[in-house]
């Protein structure tokens, strides 16, 4: 092992230009792919961000009737009993302006709504209405206006526009609006909420709180009204990797070229070592240890390099269009976790392309090259 692990580094400080430009490539691939993962692991994490101001971590819907006590559990922060509906809202024909028509999702939150949604402000009172920034667009609604909301059971109520909210997430900018327990009750035409909204300490372990609730309610977690969104993202993010990593892949390719062509120009020299006592598992290894040199060092090169630049977004962030996305900023999250995992299959990638030379060399017959 000694033997081929000296020939192995001989050969490649012989050749540092090749060597030098060989372990950029691999590291510039690595380098760009964890960097791009960082930003779409940021993007993912400040758009569900955003869109839990507007939305209940989980959601507990009653089996009968009535609905029973909230139960205590470490994990919930706050909860508010709610009613919700389909409605239609309207808003009359003013001078210079025309009516509104909208169809959206009437929330009715109790006590405790302050703290569910804590980042949208002063919630509505009785008779009042909080709109989604897109939804109060469709309707040309401004505060202070009065709306009229109409069920599906024919039931009208007025409501005055105390405010607007906005979370980036256009499903729910424009369709849902938020008011008093009360009044939604009364569209409803129906006493009793319909279950709890409920805010947790931490949004990722909805699935494994609602387990603890499964026997009381229905539960529904964020994680399953926006299914379709997280979806999209991890579907984005997944091609997204796989095109990055076909640069290293390329760059792999690239390095195990330079290595074949040096078995070519070479093999009168292995086959004297051949013919010399050396093994072929002794001449492979030479080859083996080079493509297990260059990806460690590639893959080191290009933890070091996407870390530098990740930091530097994180500190120099791209601006995003806030209208767009509610982010004025593209956010930067590094997991160690994915990195390993991305270096473990570059270096696999690299080891593997060392394959090519080593099969090349493999095959040499000293007896007929040196005949």
């Amino acid at each position: 092992m000694r033997f081929a692990l000296f020939l192995a580094f001989r050969y490649l400080l012989r050749r540092r230009t090749q060597t030098a430009i060989g372990l950029l490539g691999i590291g510039v691939g690595v380098a760009v792919l964890l960097t791009a993962l960082s930003l779409a692991n940021g993007f993912t994490t400040g758009l569900v961000r955003a869109s839990l101001k507007a939305l209940p971590h989980l959601v507990l819907f009653r089996l009968g009737q009535t609905l029973p006590p909230m139960p205590e559990h470490p994990e919930v922060a706050a909860w508010a009993p709610f009613s919700a509906t389909k409605a239609l809202l309207t808003r009359r024909a003013e001078p210079g302006r025309g009516p509104g028509v909208d169809f959206a999702t009437l929330v009715g939150l109790g006590r405790g709504r302050g703290e569910v949604y804590p980042e949208l402000g002063p919630m509505p009172k009785p008779g009042e209405v909080l709109l989604g920034s897109a939804l109060a667009q469709s309707l040309s609604a401004f505060v202070g206006d009065e709306l009229l909301a109409l069920s599906a059971s024919q039931t009208r109520l007025g409501l005055k526009v105390v405010g607007r909210f906005r979370t980036g997430n256009y499903l729910l900018d424009s369709g849902y609006a938020f008011a008093a327990l009360e009044d939604v009750e009364r569209l409803l035409g129906e006493e009793g909420p319909l279950g709890y909204q409920v805010r947790l300490k931490d949004p990722w372990r909805a699935r494994e709180v609602g387990r603890a609730f499964a026997d009381r309610f229905f539960v529904q977690t964020w994680q399953d009204t926006q299914r379709t969104l997280l979806e999209q993202l991890s579907l984005q993010k997944r091609v997204l990797s796989l095109l990055l990593f076909l640069i290293v892949v390329v760059a792999a390719l690239g390095v195990a070229n330079v290595m074949v062509l040096f078995v070519v120009e070479k093999t009168p020299e292995i086959a004297l070592l051949r013919a010399m006592g050396a093994s072929r598992p002794q001449v492979a290894a030479v080859f083996a240890l080079q493509g297990v040199l260059l990806g460690g060092a590639g893959v080191l090169l290009g933890n070091l390099l996407g870390l530098l630049l990740s930091l530097y977004l994180a500190s120099r962030p791209v601006p995003l269009p806030g209208d767009l996305y509610f982010l004025t900023h593209l956010p930067v999250e590094i997991r160690p976790g994915e990195w390993a995992r991305v270096s473990a299959w570059s270096f696999l990638a690299v080891v593997l392309a060392s394959l090519l030379p080593l099969l090349r060399a493999w095959r040499i017959r000293p007896g007929v090259v040196l005949r």
